[in-house]
């Protein structure tokens, strides 16, 4: 008896299983990039957690005009932006906010047990459970 490979769907059904497991909420992306890639300490652990919430074409837009594309960019400048400021941390001041594809959540962020420095709102764009585009903007401390 012949196989027909033709037929056997065990790949197309793995590939759904790895989508549906690597797809994300809205609101979880959004969290997730707040506290384990803009404010993740570890090279590591911040560029893990990219690999798994960004799509691969993904761009990065900061409120001084600045624009990344692609994870390893998001990856520099995310570490680059912690540098400048290993202590502090990034807490909601809101639950995140979801339409269609879209979501914000906004921020404060300063040093634990002082008043916050800056405050912000990061909008996503998702695509596939991933975010694909994400936009900085600098509020208002509250």
């Amino acid at each position: 008896m012949a196989l027909d490979f033709d037929n056997i769907s065990f790949h197309n059904d793995f590939a759904d299983l790895n989508q549906a497991i690597m797809s994300y909420s809205i609101s979880t992306l959004l969290n997730r990039n707040l506290h384990e890639v803009f404010g993740e300490s570890d090279p590591a652990g911040r560029r893990a957690a990219i690999d798994e919430i960004f799509t691969e074409d993904c761009v990065f837009y900061d409120p001084t005009g600045g624009l990344y594309r692609g994870r390893d960019e998001i990856d520099r400048v995310a570490g680059a932006i912690k540098a400048t400021h290993p202590d502090f941390r990034y807490q909601p001041i809101a639950e995140p906010e979801e339409l269609g594809n879209g979501g914000r959540i906004q921020w404060v962020s300063g040093r634990p047990g002082e008043a916050p420095a800056y405050a912000g709102t990061d909008f996503i764009i998702a695509r596939d459970g991933r975010i694909a585009a994400l936009y900085l903007f600098f509020d208002k401390l509250p």
